[in-house]
């Protein structure tokens, strides 16, 4: 650790993150543990979470769109 505070993660680390120069990350602290994430992260565990209850070949995206569209005419 710098004078200043600051930390260098060593590269290794980095690379099995994917964390390239310039991303940003999100740092907090669980269970006395400093936890270093990216902000691609979070969204990537929650879109596997979901895809374990979505068909193969289902696309939410065309399912919402459809069902906008259908409450509009409703109105």
């Amino acid at each position: 650790m710098d004078k200043k505070g600051g930390i260098t993660i060593p590269r290794p680390f980095l690379k099995a993150l994917n964390i390239s120069g310039g991303d940003q990350v999100i740092v907090c602290i669980e269970n006395d543990e400093l936890r270093i994430t990216t902000l691609k992260s979070p969204v990537a565990r929650a879109q596997r979470r979901v895809r374990q209850y979505v068909e193969t070949g289902a696309s939410l995206v065309d399912e919402l769109i459809t069902e906008r569209r259908a409450e509009a005419e409703r109105e």
